[in-house]
């Protein structure tokens, strides 16, 4: 799988390992009613695909949750938030140092990643490939 590819057009099941990890972008692109990404909630729903994010996540998009944000808030609810842990933080820290990179909630996003071989559904596949540039990302 090549990262950047739409989900729809690249012919594969995100989920179909057992679940998606949800990077910011996923929700934002929900957030502007994207339709590849409304289609997506809607099958994640029908088919109770397992879903998970980082509270970072949500701290980067949450805006009070009205408005344009009750699709955000649909896909909060159905959505597992991983908190950030002292334990988790350093594991992060070690991660960015050695990848050289400044983003710890990215290294969250491969974290939870790495940790289910889920993939990831994001909007910055770049910046998640630059920690684990075997990560399978679907870029939205």
């Amino acid at each position: 799988m090549v990262a950047g590819r739409r989900p729809r057009e690249s012919g594969t099941k995100p989920g179909a390992a057992g679940g998606v990890i949800l990077d910011s972008g996923a929700f934002v692109a929900l957030e502007k009613g994207d339709p590849v990404m409304t289609h997506l909630v809607d099958r994640f729903t029908s088919e109770a695909t397992s879903l998970v994010t980082s509270a970072g996540v949500v701290a980067e998009i949450w805006r009070g949750g009205t408005g344009a944000q009750v699709p955000v808030v649909f896909l909060l609810r159905r959505t597992r938030v991983v908190d950030l842990t002292d334990a988790v933080a350093r594991i992060l820290g070690l991660m960015i140092g050695a990848r050289r990179t400044r983003d710890p909630i990215d290294a969250h996003i491969v974290l939870l990643a790495r940790e289910r071989g889920w993939p990831v559904l994001s909007s910055d596949a770049a910046d998640l490939l630059s920690i684990d540039p075997t990560l399978h990302v679907e870029e939205i």
